[in-house]
């Protein structure tokens, strides 16, 4: 609980208070998830208005530091947009598999030695263009994403897929609007809206992608914004389909206000064919592809086609700050984009991707466990309980990550990142799982 009694001159403003408050998230003693004080309490310990005690902690949610929670309270965020102090470890270190990271596996990256030797790192560094990205990369990114049916003549270069999904947002929105996001949605994105102070509006999804009758329904709430991942759908694994694709796009049609952001992170590992909801008409959109899990995760770069506004105002705002990614790594992103070894490593990486996540897939199955992974790197596993599946699979090995973070609305489930799951293991790991849901089964009545 938050004390502020502890402090010789005891805050007086709201921004006083704020200060404080974001000082005890940084150094650890406000743990994400803690309630604060409610406004009347802290406002008589620290013999000021309610009023002041309100202004601060909005002060703080638009910063992103905590979130209101309704009867339960104002609450430190989940995981605040601020660095903190580090957690010692507790408990026994794990032996097993960290199946919560999300990545792809390192063993099946191309190598970008031989891409780096042929970069002209001295021509790169000279100060001539740098404010302009490399125009060979440009042209390799235009060719593909025209390939996909996009308008590719707008087209900027960003540090990787939430640089650009920040810089969209932020070249349209403001505090308080609202976003369609997919529920379950990826942790960071959902942390990302709450640090720029925009509400989440969850969209329920299924194999396919966003569910047509509710997408159709939140749209009447006038969002200013929606986020959909095309493919390999963080945490769920959904990959839109042409009929999905279809119904969605005549919804999204009669709405020619909200921005649309497609997030498609995984890009060729994905396992799936690309499909997008924009139009030749859609006044204002983004499309992000990441390199990151194709290349390597330290590759932060991603190329982001758009209307021309958006992307005027991506590159302008990107002016004003770092101005440019680095163009000896756009050099490298290019040579390894366009070399024929390194395009069939990353076929092979995707076969080997499909067949593992199959594997636990057919094993869940076995076990009549309810499961989805289409496409990507992870799977949705649908539990009665989240705790008790999460710490029995820690006890046989495995770590994986409970579900809550990733849902608004939606059921409990784990994620299981499945890109470094030996297929050998697939049916012990759904076993242990299969055995957490018996156990916890509800007894019938007679």
């Amino acid at each position: 609980m938050l004390d502020l009694a502890q402090y010789q001159v005891k805050p007086a403003t709201a921004r006083e208070i704020a200060a404080i408050t974001e000082v005890a998230i940084r150094e650890g003693r406000l743990e994400a998830g803690e309630t604060l004080p409610t406004m009347r309490a802290l406002a008589a310990t620290l013999k000021t208005s309610p009023a002041t005690i309100n202004s601060a902690y909005r002060i703080l949610r638009e910063r992103g530091l905590v979130t209101a929670d309704g009867r339960r309270g104002t609450r430190v965020a989940p995981r605040p947009a601020l660095r903190t102090a580090p957690r010692a470890p507790g408990g026994q270190p794990l032996h097993g598999r960290d199946l919560t990271i999300g990545l792809p596996d390192p063993a099946l990256l191309p190598p970008i030695g031989p891409a780096l030797q042929r970069v002209d790192v001295e021509r790169k560094l000279r100060f001539d263009a740098l404010d302009a990205p490399d125009p060979d990369l440009i042209q390799i990114a235009s060719e593909a994403l025209s390939a996909d049916g996009l308008d590719a003549r707008a087209l900027t270069v960003v540090a990787g897929a939430f640089d650009g999904l920040e810089r969209a947002l932020q070249a349209h929105l403001r505090p308080g609007d609202r976003v369609l996001v997919e529920d379950p949605a990826y942790i960071g994105v959902l942390d990302l809206l709450l640090a720029l102070g925009l509400t989440p509006v969850p969209v329920p999804i299924d194999d396919s992608g966003l569910l047509p009758e509710p997408f159709e329904a939140r749209l009447e709430q006038r969002p200013a914004a929606m986020i959909v991942v095309p493919r390999a759908q963080n945490p769920l694994g959904a990959a839109m389909d042409p009929e999905r694709e279809s119904e969605l796009r005549a919804a999204l049609e009669r709405h020619p206000d909200v921005l649309l952001i497609e997030d498609d992170h995984a890009g060729a590992l994905a396992g799936a064919r690309f499909s997008s909801l924009v139009t030749a008409d859609r006044p204002r959109w983004a499309v992000i592809r990441s390199v990151s899990k194709q290349l390597g995760p330290d590759l932060r770069l991603a190329l982001m086609a758009g209307d021309a506004t958006t992307i005027a105002r991506v590159e302008g705002r990107q002016a004003l700050g770092p101005r440019w990614v680095s163009h000896v790594l756009q050099a490298l992103v290019a040579e390894l984009l366009r070399d024929p070894d390194v395009a069939r490593i990353t076929e092979c990486a995707r076969d080997v991707y499909i067949t593992r996540r199959e594997t636990l897939m057919e094993a869940l199955a076995a076990h009549n466990l309810s499961a989805h992974g289409r496409s990507g790197l992870n799977v949705w596993v649908q539990v009665r309980e989240e705790a008790p599946v999460v710490r029995a699979l820690e006890q046989a090995g495995w770590r994986v990550l409970a579900g809550e973070r990733f849902r608004l609305a939606s059921s409990p489930a784990v994620r299981i990142t499945t890109s470094i799951l030996p297929e050998s293991e697939a049916a012990e790991l759904a076993e242990v799982i299969a055995g957490v849901e018996l156990a916890i089964r509800p007894r019938r009545l007679y």
